[in-house]
């Protein structure tokens, strides 16, 4: 694969959920206004783990998400453009950010359905559901709280699976450990689990509060 232009960002781009990016750094116009002379303009997105894109010494993920532009729009001093996840990748080798950043990068595998995680795929998708309007309700988790309760999900169980890691009210460090999920049983127990301990963290705070009881 040809050297792909990168997008380091602080949150966590994952398969199949829209990106909505506001444009106006110079390189970012540039990577934009190159791209958009592609048939199918993408670009890959990492998390930033550490550190500053814009100072530098900024430390980035080693497994990122490719988007796929689907709209651009232009405004007075930016460019808003919506992008949708599809493959994920492996960043093999950082090149020059001159004059945005680059990378190489392999594709991974994607993910198998298997019929008999039908139940599985319920229950992720009820759990999730129930943690994140437990948590709107409560006004609590409102950075992780992204999407609403009754988000509708795609037919297809993969999409639909991703799609609930999404929505799952999970800070990116967790988002970005489902990212490296190589199985799709693997990919909804952990959400189920991460999203139960959140459930936790709700718990607690909803009660230590509360009024004390005789």
């Amino acid at each position: 694969m040809a050297p792909v232009a990168m997008f380091p960002l602080g949150s966590v781009l994952l398969p199949h959920t829209p990106l909505a990016l506001r444009l106006f750094e110079p390189r970012y116009l540039t990577m934009l206004g190159r791209l958009l002379d592609d048939e199918d303009p993408q670009f890959g997105v990492v998390l930033i783990e550490r550190g500053s894109e814009v100072g530098g010494e900024d430390q980035r993920s080693r497994i990122g998400t490719m988007a796929r532009i689907v709209q651009v729009e232009s405004a007075a001093e930016a460019m808003h453009v919506v992008a949708v996840g599809g493959e994920r990748v492996e960043v093999t080798a950082w090149l020059d950010d001159d004059p945005y950043p680059r990378a190489d990068v392999t594709t991974l595998a994607a993910l198998e359905w298997d019929d008999a995680l039908g139940p599985l795929l319920a229950e992720a998708e009820a759990i999730v559901r129930r943690v994140v309007a437990r948590a709107t309700l409560l006004g609590e988790l409102t950075e992780s709280v992204r999407w609403d309760a009754a988000t509708e999900l795609s037919d297809d169980p993969i999409e639909s699976t991703w799609q609930l890691a999404a929505i799952a009210p999970l800070g990116d460090f967790d988002r970005q450990t489902l990212l490296h999920a190589t199985t799709a049983g693997g990919l909804l127990r952990q959400i189920i689990d991460l999203t139960l301990e959140q459930d936790l963290v709700l718990g607690a705070s909803g009660t230590a509060d509360g009024p004390d009881e005789d």
